[in-house]
């Protein structure tokens, strides 16, 4: 009998564990045979693959939407931000219960990771004043370096000494984890009494470290593996970046500006701005940018419409300001997306977890030393307490920490385990911080906290 066949018959009776006579089998029997080899591979397929059946997923799914309610309720009621709940949860749904396994994470992160980048960097973008960012752009830009640097110095310095990873690698885990997390800033800073100008100051902190870190991150990714960091790389990507960020955010955002306002309240007019996003998106990264920028700067013009129409001199129909069908998917994004930050989650070496906790409260003690060398007398002290306690990673941390396993970099296992235990660490400290600063009384007459002027001398 041809070879060919004898191994085929040889597979289907090890699969099916029947015994069959060689000499008297037909053709037809040979197909029926495989069929069901075919079926019984299916099946082991869909036991032992990384994600479980689908009415499980939406179960889990229903679970994170409602705990996504409750969190938001629960944050308005007692301040206690959502976010560690919603990890958690995902630690107990992947690693521990695992009826979601890594595997299948590390697949869907290049488009879960996209999509939650442009619609919170969008958000953001929509909920930012602009008269409030110029007012404090000075104060945004010196805290977003200040504290970034300093958060890579001591990390770096942290993990090469403690950890013995060469500097590139020092250098690349510290870039990810530089800046505060725009996904989590955005959504603290609506729901806590501190001034407008705070709020933009803040927002656009954690706007511009989320950018810095991704540029930064994707350059050491290529010096790590070739072995050599190029300082004229660095400025030249950071250039190229901002211009393209800047030219295709305001190039397309402004004529879309006054084009959505022909639109009125037309009933796929969001829709419409959604998809114009997702090209920008796609323009973005054709340049080689991340479009993060971009979204941001987007969501930016479309937000100040109303202040921008003035300057540019065209009326505006009555619009809706506060669009129901996109707070309902910025909630699912972001929601899900804390979730996925949980299920990345990694408990392999229990020094990776110590010095995730340590490192993070280094950051925060730095933290504190930034804002006393950059907010002036103008703030007051619940200003500067909510200032100082808003350090917590998120988007761009938790999607960074992907990369080296995809990229097979040195101790690429270790990265989404530290990275992990610094997100989860800060925003706990962020989180009694932020309880702590309930309790300081907002100056009178201004609410929250922001100084117009320097209080004069009484004569």
């Amino acid at each position: 009998m041809n070879p060919i066949i004898l191994s085929v018959l040889n597979l289907i009776r090890e699969q099916t564990g029947e015994v069959f006579s060689l000499s008297d089998f037909e053709p037809s029997l040979i197909l029926d045979k495989i069929a069901e080899l075919q079926s019984s591979i299916a099946t082991l397929s869909i036991q032992d693959g990384p994600i479980a059946s689908a009415h499980v997923i939406l179960l889990a799914a229903g679970v994170v939407i409602f705990l996504g309610v409750a969190g938001e309720a629960f944050f308005k009621k007692t301040g206690i931000p959502d976010v560690a709940f919603l990890m958690i949860f995902g630690v107990i749904i992947g690693p521990v219960l695992g009826i979601i396994q890594p595997e299948a994470v590390i697949e869907v992160v290049p488009y879960f990771a996209a999509l939650a980048l442009i619609i919170i960097m969008f958000d953001g973008g929509l909920h930012l004043d602009i008269k409030h960012i110029v007012k404090t752009a000075h104060f945004s830009v010196t805290l977003a370096i200040l504290g970034f640097i300093l958060s890579v110095v001591i990390i770096t310095l942290a993990t090469h000494y403690a950890l013995g990873w060469l500097w590139l690698e020092s250098i690349l885990l510290a870039t990810i984890v530089g800046g505060s997390s725009s996904a989590i800033v955005f959504g603290l800073v609506r729901n806590i009494k501190i001034s407008e100008e705070i709020k933009s100051m803040l927002s656009f902190e954690s706007a511009l470290t989320d950018i810095l870190a991704m540029i930064v991150a994707f350059i050491l990714f290529e010096a790590v593996l070739i072995g050599h960091f190029d300082l004229q790389t660095l400025q030249e990507t950071l250039g190229r970046a901002v211009v393209v960020g800047l030219v295709l955010g305001f190039g397309v955002g402004i004529p879309w500006m006054y084009f959505s306002t022909k639109l009125g309240n037309a009933q796929h007019a969001y829709m419409l701005t959604l998809g114009i996003l997702f090209v920008l998106f796609f323009l973005a990264n054709s340049f080689g940018e991340s479009g993060a920028l971009i979204a941001l700067v987007f969501g930016l013009m479309l937000g100040n419409k109303r202040h921008l129409s003035r300057i540019l001199r065209f009326k505006l129909p009555k619009i809706e300001t506060d669009d129901p069908t996109h707070n309902q998917l910025t909630f699912l994004v972001r929601t899900f997306f804390f979730v996925f930050v949980g299920l990345m989650a990694s408990f392999g070496q229990i020094e990776y977890i110590v010095f995730g906790v340590l490192i993070t409260i280094a950051v925060y003690l730095g933290r504190i030393f930034v804002g006393k060398i950059t907010l002036t007398k103008r703030f007051s002290k619940l200003d500067r307490a909510v200032t100082n306690s808003m350090i917590p990673r998120g988007l761009a941390a938790a999607v960074l920490a992907t990369y080296p396993i995809t990229m097979g970099l040195p101790n690429a296992e270790a990265y989404s385990q530290i990275i992990f235990f610094i997100i989860l660490t800060s925003v706990i400290i962020t989180t009694i911080g932020l309880g702590k600063s309930k309790n300081i009384p907002p100056p009178e007459p201004v609410e929250g906290g922001f100084v117009e002027k320097p209080p004069k001398d009484s004569e």
